[in-house]
């Protein structure tokens, strides 16, 4: 046998050696690019989605690398990151925190002052202060006050328009041109709604005018309004006691009707019964109420000597029952002359 390696072996130990020195080269380049350079610090009020290993740059060019962050006593972001021995950082130097891509990773500008301050470039050890540095920008709150402008876009302009915007924020300059394009289409878009946007403004302003013209009344009906939360306020307590008796008579009221629903039932039958039995005798009541005047001055005039009734029988007048059956009239004439 022929001892050797085989052509399968040889190309094994080549792509091994291979990925080995490539993985070298690509760890050294990192390290390189991360670990170089004078140490400075910078302390931003929000330091939101930046991650050790980010970039530094400088005019658009990597000059260093992010390397701690952590939170300071004062509730500040600290971060620690390099700048290469080969840049100078100019005196008056300022810190902005960047979007790097549409999600969400970050880099720190050096942004060098556009009149040169003079004097010496910035140190290693350096700490920028909260003055020196800028936070990124939040999108969330810039897209919120595009949000009723948005309304009257489709899609896929809200999203061509946030994107460009994203990227002038960004640094690229190159976008400016399309987002005044986008923003033309935008207002061509409004003066399109110009009726009903003037309309909405003249009623508002017709509303502040009459509220204007009545200020003294709007004060009043504040101030009086106050007096009255303050009043029921004040007598909560009270308030909150007639609730709670309002509630026990309700309670009352409801066992009262359950109780009497039955007898009031009857009562109203009977009141039925009653009014019948009025209009079936309707006319011995108007012969009652006809005579009813003259028998109450009579017996008024039999109690007027006091509280007795003083009268005299002047004459009997009825029907003796016999076996045969009743008599005739019998009775005694009046005799005395007070009797006639």
């Amino acid at each position: 046998m022929r001892s050797g390696l085989t052509p399968v072996a040889v190309k094994s130990i080549v792509f091994t050696l291979v990925t080995v020195l490539a993985t070298l080269v690509l760890a050294a380049t990192i390290r390189n690019g991360s670990g170089g350079g004078g140490e400075f610090t910078a302390r931003f009020t929000d330091a939101t989605s930046l991650n050790e290993g980010d970039d530094i740059r400088m005019a658009g060019v990597k000059v260093g690398a992010v390397r701690d962050i952590e939170v300071a006593d004062d509730g500040l972001a600290e971060v620690t990151f390099t700048v290469s021995d080969e840049v100078a950082v100019p005196a008056g130097t300022t810190l902005e925190l960047r979007f790097r891509n549409l999600v969400g990773q970050r880099y720190i500008a050096l942004q060098p002052p556009t009149t040169p301050a003079g004097g010496d470039a910035i140190a290693p050890g350096h700490e920028f202060g909260v003055d020196a540095t800028s936070p990124a920008l939040d999108l969330t709150l810039l897209f919120n006050g595009f949000h009723p402008l948005f309304r009257l876009l489709d899609p896929e302009d809200v999203n061509a328009l946030s994107g460009q915007v994203l990227a002038v924020f960004q640094g690229d300059g190159a976008s400016v041109d399309t987002l005044l394009e986008s923003t033309g289409r935008l207002t061509t878009t409004l003066a399109q709604k110009d009726a009903v946007i003037g309309q909405l403004i003249t009623s508002l302003g017709s509303v502040l005018a009459t509220v204007e013209s009545r200020t003294d009344e709007v004060d009043a009906t504040i101030v009086t309004l106050q007096q009255l939360v303050s009043g029921l306020a004040a007598d909560r307590d009270t308030i909150g006691a007639t609730l709670d008796g309002l509630g026990s008579l309700s309670v009352s009221v409801a066992d009262l009707l359950d109780e009497g629903r039955a007898p009031l039932q009857e009562s109203i039958v009977g009141l039925g019964d009653l009014a019948g039995n009025l209009a079936e005798s309707s006319d011995t009541i108007d012969t009652l109420l006809a005579n009813l005047p003259g028998r109450l001055d009579a017996l008024g005039r039999v109690g007027s000597y006091g509280s007795w009734l003083n009268f005299y029988a002047c004459s009997v007048q009825g029907l003796i029952p016999l076996p045969e059956g009743y008599t005739g009239d019998l009775g005694v004439e009046p005799v005395a002359a007070r009797c006639r």
